[in-house]
């Protein structure tokens, strides 16, 4: 009589389940909002008719994408070959971006079904318009850089020969529809002069919007790769990670000068040390987010600490999106007896839910597809400390 063998049944890590749970709570409170209209499944009200959908998914998930636009640039107009091993990641965690965003829109927009009229109905003196069609062709641009991976992956060679003569046309094409949309975010708060706090109002917001999201990009780059090198066990190109957070600095400086500048020219500088909860938001974003990593990023010693440097560009990205809450949501001046508004617990967990899908995106590719190929040897090369 013979015994049957049983092969050992290969259990999924408890951080995919984790993940796979909140995607499918936040489908459940989707389909709830969907039944029920933004009031079943969010504060806002007349006072907040953009809330955290909007600040968090929207205005950080664009800024915090700008990897790809920065990463591709570098390389394909540039010139800097280099930076070629960490590209593929780069433009995978930008689509997935702006997938998300694309995702938050579907859940935020009063009537979700008609997000195509914009094909349609123009209206070319909007900024929303501006916006929505550069998110868009760059979501399809986005889509043509990524498709390389695929056609590797399943020997396709007439598509992949295609897409590499397009490609630098490709790059340009994203380069300026990134330059328009990620500006253009902040020129949609310059028709609300007396409601946002001096701080962070003035004519120069759609650059500042710009030069923090390409500083972001970067810096989204350099936690991607250090985060994937743990979680996939692979090589992490330090080297190559501290080459391209040299150029943070410079953004970061220019961003600051020009801030304090444009304060000091406004005669508002007075304001940062006022004492109210806004100046200490202020300076909260203002030091820990451009300041010290500044500082830190100039550093060679920093530059050669896979630790150090994760540990400075998540100052970074926790700037921005400080930046972003403070201007899209707690900057804002209210009257006395508007409604107040604090995010419900379903927009957190759509939020949430949002972030776990893409991040089980990328695992899935990283797994099935050629995302490393290039990376790897680099990793290899490099030495992490």
């Amino acid at each position: 009589m013979t015994t049957a063998v049983r092969l050992p049944r290969r259990r999924l890590p408890i951080g995919t389940l984790v993940l796979g749970g909140l995607v499918v709570l936040a489908f459940v409170l989707a389909m709830i909002r969907y039944a029920g209209g933004l009031g079943a499944a969010s504060n806002l009200n007349d006072n907040y008719a953009w809330g955290l959908w909007i600040s968090i998914d929207l205005l950080c998930g664009v800024a915090l994408a700008a990897g790809a636009f920065t990463t591709a640039t570098a390389v394909y107009i540039m010139g800097q070959e280099r930076y070629r091993p960490i590209l593929r990641a780069a433009i995978l965690t930008g689509f997935l971006g702006y997938l998300m965003v694309i995702l938050a829109l579907l859940v935020d927009l009063g009537r979700p079904e008609r997000i195509w009229y914009l094909l349609i109905f123009w209206n070319p003196h909007s900024v929303m318009f501006e916006v929505g069609w550069c998110v868009m062709l760059y979501t399809v641009v986005l889509a043509l850089e990524f498709s390389p991976i695929v056609f590797e992956r399943f020997g396709l060679r007439q598509p992949l020969r295609l897409i590499a003569r397009a490609t630098l046309v490709l790059v340009i094409a994203g380069t300026v529809l990134s330059t328009l949309h990620q500006s253009s975010l902040g020129s949609l708060y310059l028709i609300i002069p007396d409601q946002l706090d001096v701080l962070w109002h003035t004519s120069l917001l759609p650059l500042f919007f710009f030069l923090s999201a390409v500083a972001a990009g970067p810096s989204m780059v350099i936690l991607e790769s250090s985060i994937s090198s743990r979680v996939f066990k692979r090589g992490l190109e330090v080297d190559l990670l501290g080459s391209l957070a040299k150029a943070i600095p410079f953004v970061l400086a220019l961003y600051l000068a020009l801030k304090i500048a444009d304060l000091g020219i406004a005669g508002e500088f007075g304001e940062v040390f006022n004492g109210s909860r806004n100046s200490a938001l202020f300076l909260l974003e203002t030091v820990g987010g451009v300041i010290l990593p500044m500082v830190l990023f100039a550093l060679p010693a920093i530059r050669r600490s896979a630790t150090a440097l994760f540990l400075t560009a998540s100052l970074v990205v926790g700037g921005l999106i400080l930046n972003r809450i403070n201007v899209g949501l707690v900057g804002f001046s209210r009257p006395a007896d508007a409604a107040s508004y604090v995010p419900h617990w379903m927009e957190f967990f759509i939020t949430f839910g949002i972030v776990a899908a893409g991040l089980i995106a990328f695992g899935l590719v990283a797994r099935y597809l050629p995302l490393f190929t290039h990376a790897d040897k680099a990793g290899e090369e490099g030495t992490a400390h």
